[in-house]
C-alpha cells in the first residue's frame, strides 16, 4: 500500500474511533450530568457543585474527541463579577470550551428542539439555560430577555455567540446586536472570548470528531456602564474586532 494511502487510512481510523468514542462517552456523561444537576438544585440551585457538574461534562466531551485546550486571558475574569460573554461560534464544542475558558457560572441560549429530549431538558431548565425558539420571531426578544433577566438577577453570567448560527466555511460572520443591547442595559460588561481551532475539531453540520489543539483567548472585559441604545453598534462593532484580530 502506498504511503499516502496508508496515512489517510490511519487518518480516518483515528477519526472514526474518536467519533464513536466521543458521542459514547458525550450521552453517558450528558445522562450522568442531567441526573446530577437534577439531585443538586432543589437543595440549593446556587450551590458551586453545580457548575463543578457542568465543567466536568464539558471536559469529558472534549478528553473524548481528543481536543485539547489552551487558555490565556483567565486573569481578566473577575470570579466575583457577573458578564455577557460573547465569543466566536464555529463549532459543537464550542460551549465546552467556554465553559473552561470562563470559571464562572455561566448559562447560554439552547433551541427549541434541545428540550424536547427527555432527562436533558428537565436539566437545562432547572440550571437556568435560555430556551430559544427561532420560529417565534417577534416574541423571541421578549422571551430571551425575560429568562436572561432573571440569570442576571442570581448572579450568573451569559454567553452568547453574536452570528446566530455556525458558519459552515468557517469563516467569522457578521455579529447581531442583541447581545450587545442586552449587555448594556444590564450594565453588565461585555467580556470578549475568542475560539480558534474548533471548527477543525468537529466542523458543524457534521458528525466527525476530528480533534486537535484549541485555543480559546479571554479579552479584558469592555464595560457597559454609562452607555445607552446609541452606543449598541459602536459596542458591536469593537468587540468583533477584537476577537477578528484573534482568530
Amino acid at each position: 500500500i502506498e504511503p499516502s494511502l496508508r496515512c489517510a487510512a490511519m487518518r480516518l481510523a483515528v477519526t472514526l474511533y474518536r467519533t464513536v468514542l466521543t458521542w459514547v462517552v458525550g450521552v453517558i456523561v450528558t445522562i450522568l450530568g442531567a441526573i446530577a444537576v437534577l439531585v443538586l438544585v432543589p437543595f440549593d440551585s446556587a450551590s458551586p457543585r453545580i457548575d463543578a457538574v457542568i465543567r466536568w461534562w464539558g471536559r469529558s466531551w472534549l478528553l473524548a474527541s481528543g481536543t485539547g485546550v489552551t487558555i490565556e486571558g483567565q486573569e481578566n475574569i473577575d470570579p466575583s463579577q457577573s458578564y455577557i460573554v460573547v465569543a466566536n461560534h464555529l463549532s459543537t464544542l464550542d460551549i465546552m470550551v467556554c465553559f473552561l475558558a470562563v470559571p464562572v457560572p455561566i448559562r447560554y441560549l439552547a433551541k427549541k428542539e434541545l428540550f424536547r429530549i427527555p432527562l436533558l431538558a428537565q436539566a437545562m431548565r432547572a440550571i437556568g439555560i435560555i430556551e430559544v425558539d427561532r420560529a417565534a420571531r417577534t416574541s423571541i426578544h421578549n422571551s430571551v430577555n425575560r429568562q436572561a433577566k432573571e440569570l442576571i438577577e442570581h448572579q450568573r453570567s451569559i454567553i452568547i455567540y453574536p452570528e446566530g448560527t455556525r458558519p459552515r466555511n468557517g469563516v467569522m460572520k457578521p455579529f447581531k446586536k442583541g447581545a450587545f443591547t442586552m449587555a448594556i442595559a444590564s450594565r453588565l460588561p461585555v467580556l470578549p472570548l475568542s475560539i480558534h481551532g474548533t471548527y477543525q475539531a468537529a466542523a458543524p453540520g457534521k458528525p466527525w470528531f476530528r480533534g486537535g489543539e484549541v485555543t480559546a483567548i479571554v479579552d479584558p472585559p469592555i464595560p457597559t456602564v454609562g452607555m445607552a441604545g446609541a452606543d449598541t453598534d459602536d459596542l458591536r462593532d469593537r468587540v468583533r474586532e477584537i476577537i477578528a484580530k484573534r482568530v
